[in-house]
């Protein structure tokens, strides 16, 4: 079936397709740099400008709104060669393809103002606009470094204002080309050197030029300078051109002056307010030296006034030495004589030999009756311990069994015999009794845990000894 078939194709509003185009090219298109002449140039109450770009072979619709053509320098012309930046896009409400316009510029300077948009780009991305980067100026600068031409009408505006600002201000030139094809080597070397001078180290460089072209003015545009300026352990100041000159190197350099001559007036001190400043210090001084003065001189009265003659001071001296003197003496007088009392006192309460004799007899008859009533108590105390423990071992005694009527049985290694097994028959035997033992010769032999049946057989060499 053909995909033109009435159930299958989908009808749109022709809004709806500008919209679609309108938005595929905005998306296809990225902002885009268009040379050409322009024509039919219009600007309604609107203020927005309307315009046709064209070449030999072809014509292109533009728009430029408001908010972007304020800020162009001047203002475009029919018949004016131009390049301009912009996105393309197309008019909805007339179906019509155009170019929103966001910069202009005359063509003759267009590929030195895109190489300078991208210079300032590149360099901005890499940090070297960045304001942490800036280093300050000092506020007393005693050695100054110009890099400049030495014939330009700059140098002379600006030695101008420091002559008349601060005189007294050491200022070396360094002289370099401030255009053509030697200029940015030149600038970058100066830079270098000044950088390197160690005899009078520069305390501050100031890179200025008068106003020109933008050609004129492309040195300090270049990468080159940029990045000497960048690397400078020295303070810059940067005054290129006039005021609505603005390059690289100003965007780089640690301030940026308008013109030569506010560049001289920012990097010198006023020696007019110095001088004022000082006179007003000066009048300082003095008033607290005066005052100083003033005080001193009044104690110095004071202590005149309070000082009293040698003679007099003696005498008065004298007489403290004679009272302190009679003082000194009545009171090692009374010191002797409360020591004298207290020493009578003590000696008539020590007791005298025979007492103390008499008193420790007595004591020593005491500790003799106590040491009596101790060993006796405890000699009482030994002798029931030692009963006790007499009957607690009497008890458990084998002297005790053998009373019993019960021996000890041992072999003739006099180990006691506990089996009949420990011995054969005719072992000879000692049975230990209450009074004596006996020695015998092992008849018979029976195994019977109840009792054991022995006969004992009294030879001729059966004797009874004594217990002990």
């Amino acid at each position: 079936m053909s995909q033109f078939a009435p159930e299958n194709r989908e009808v749109i509003s022709v809004s709806q397709l500008n919209r679609t185009a309108r938005r595929l090219l905005e998306g296809e298109f990225p902002t885009l740099w268009v040379e050409g002449e322009i024509s039919n140039f219009s600007r309604p109450g609107s203020g927005h400008w309307y315009f046709t770009l064209k070449d030999e072979k072809a014509q292109l619709r533009c728009a430029m709104f408001v908010n972007r053509n304020r800020l162009l320098r001047f203002r475009p012309e029919n018949g004016m060669n131009v390049v301009l930046r912009g996105r393309i896009s197309l008019y909805e409400g007339r179906g019509e393809f155009q170019m929103v316009a966001e910069f202009i510029e005359e063509s003759g300077d267009g590929a030195l103002l895109r190489a300078f948009e991208k210079l300032k780009q590149q360099l901005f991305a890499e940090g070297l606009f960045d304001e942490e980067c800036k280093r300050p100026l000092p506020k007393l600068p005693r050695h100054i470094g110009i890099v400049t031409s030495p014939r330009g009408a700059a140098i002379a505006d600006v030695l101008h204002v420091l002559e008349r600002r601060f005189p007294a201000l050491s200022v070396t030139i360094l002289p370099v080309q401030v255009q053509g094809e030697m200029s940015p080597e030149q600038i970058v070397r100066a830079l270098e050197l000044a950088n390197q001078y160690n005899e009078s180290p520069f305390d501050l460089l100031l890179l200025t030029r008068g106003g020109g072209s933008l050609e004129d003015l492309w040195a300090y545009n270049t990468e080159k300078v940029a990045r000497a300026i960048f690397e400078s352990k020295i303070p810059i100041v940067a005054a290129i051109g006039h005021e609505v000159d603005v390059t690289i190197a100003d965007f780089v350099a640690d301030v940026r002056a308008p013109t030569p001559s506010a560049a001289a007036e920012i990097i010198t001190p006023d020696a007019t307010r110095w001088q004022t400043a000082f006179s007003r210090i000066e009048r300082q001084l003095a008033g607290h030296l005066n005052r100083n003065l003033q005080r001193l001189e009044e104690r110095l009265r004071n202590l005149r006034s309070r000082l009293q003659h040698p003679g007099r001071q003696v005498a008065e001296h004298n007489r403290l030495v004679a009272s302190l003197q009679l003082r000194l003496n009545a009171s090692i007088t009374a010191s002797l004589s409360q020591t004298h009392q207290r020493l009578n006192l003590a000696v008539s309460k020590l007791p005298t030999p025979e007492r103390k004799l008499v008193d420790h007899n007595q004591h020593l008859i005491r500790l003799q009756e106590r040491l009596q009533r101790i060993s006796e108590a405890k000699v009482a105390g030994a002798h029931e311990q030692f009963r006790h423990l007499a009957t607690r071992l009497n008890a458990v005694s084998p002297l005790a069994t053998l009373e019993r009527g019960y021996a000890i049985v041992t072999d003739i290694n006099d180990h006691v015999l506990v089996d009949p097994s420990s011995v054969a028959a005719g072992d000879t035997i000692n049975a230990r009794l209450q009074h004596g033992r006996i020695v015998a010769t092992v008849d018979e032999i029976h195994h019977d845990n109840v009792h054991l049946d022995a006969t004992l057989m009294a030879g001729s060499d059966a004797s009874m000894e004594d217990s002990s």
